[in-house]
């Protein structure tokens, strides 16, 4: 299927009339698309094509209703259930954005916190999460371990909650949670993981970054995870004990007032976790190509971060240049793209997307485009420098 990508003339904005893949197409031009989070190359994979289709003969394109009124479907209890045999736990609950996921925990979970210790970095899903009747939140430095104990030994006798992205959206970056929760027992606190990058990508199993980092069960852990990054489909969900779930479907008033996942989107979320489990070397495959991209650019003295995600940013120092690396990529037919994202902490940079469906040509035509500009604006610059 051929896509097409209309640039729209502020070029903060790429639509799309097909589906994406790791190449799409512009006004018939092929282009490498090195953007978004399809990691696994299952947003349009054929079995989750063909079970999407299936779906929409059987039910159609919506239940029009809550779950917690008259939508929930066979569909829905299959998806929840096939979540919780992959996170290992007793149950799953799906609702319909992987961003309303924070603002459901924290709806449930109050009562038990009454501070709440923020990466300074974190996802905007999370700030917009916080309950207007917090009295106490605070930011800790990013990825910053010390400086959080510090901050949760500055108040000791409050009720803490922790909370942090597993993988930073736009960096790449893996947050030291074994190190954050030591921290976290320490100081008898909650501890909230946003895993939607981590999902299907670290651990052993996919099972984000608490399986990265071999934690225990812990029933003061959570996490809230999509399945619009690697599982390709859309929707979040939170899985755990059968009470945590169930206190979701009884006490969170933004899950009983959301409209059920339609049928094609829970559908797409069964094959996809089918496929995820029955091929796990796609993880590894996916951390290697990226690993191996993440290296020459380190190598090409770009700045970015060092961890075997599939997030590569390339970090630099005006927003003119990160507009125009960009740009020159996309005239030399690759589309990564300059990223302004809502964050606390302003950085000019492009975020490469890696693909385990990424082709070796690919790869090596986004490093040779690197080095050209990179070579092209250092003369550039030591030319001005000489007069």
């Amino acid at each position: 299927m051929i896509t097409t990508i209309i640039l729209n003339s502020s070029k903060d904005m790429i639509l799309l009339s097909g589906e994406v893949g790791n190449y799409i197409y512009s006004n018939g031009r092929k282009y490498s698309y090195f953007a978004g989070n399809n990691y696994l190359g299952l947003a349009a994979h054929p079995q989750v094509k063909e079970a999407v289709i299936r779906a929409v003969e059987k039910y159609g394109v919506n239940f029009a209703a809550s779950r917690h009124t008259t939508g929930t479907s066979d569909l829905h209890l299959e998806l929840e259930g096939a979540l919780a045999s992959f996170k290992g736990e007793e149950d799953a609950v799906v609702f319909a954005s992987g961003y309303q996921g924070n603002s459901i925990l924290l709806e449930i979970l109050k009562g038990s916190y009454s501070t709440i210790f923020i990466d300074q970095s974190a996802h905007a899903s999370i700030i917009s999460a916080i309950p207007a009747d917090v009295v106490k939140m605070m930011y800790y430095d990013h990825c910053d371990a010390v400086h959080l104990d510090y901050l949760l030994e500055y108040n000791r006798g409050s009720k803490p909650l922790v909370i942090t992205d597993g993988i930073f959206a736009l960096t790449g970056e893996i947050a030291p949670l074994n190190q954050i929760y030591d921290i976290v027992r320490k100081h008898n606190a909650l501890l909230v993981v946003d895993d939607a990058h981590a999902t299907g990508v670290l651990g052993a199993s996919g099972r984000g970054t608490p399986e990265h980092f071999n934690l225990p069960d812990d029933t003061n852990i959570y996490q809230t995870e999509t399945m619009s990054k690697a599982l390709g489909g859309y929707g979040g969900f939170i899985s755990g004990s059968r009470a945590l779930t169930e206190m979701i479907r009884e006490g969170s008033p933004t899950y009983q007032a959301s409209t059920a996942l339609p049928p094609p989107i829970a559908a797409a979320g069964i094959a996809s976790l089918a496929i995820l489990r029955a091929n796990p070397g796609l993880r590894t495959e996916l951390i290697e190509r990226a690993w191996q991209i993440r290296e020459a650019v380190t190598e090409m003295d770009y700045q970015t971060t060092h961890f075997r995600t599939p997030v590569i940013p390339i970090i630099l120092d005006s927003s003119e240049k990160a507009a125009g690396l960009s740009l020159f990529l996309e005239e030399n037919g690759v589309i990564a793209p300059y990223m302004k994202y809502p964050a606390r902490k302003a950085m000019h940079q492009i975020r490469i997307a890696v693909s385990v469906t990424h082709t070796d040509d690919q790869v090596s035509q986004l490093l040779e485009l690197l080095k050209k500009w990179k070579d092209k604006n250092e003369s550039n610059q030591d030319q001005k420098g000489s007069h």
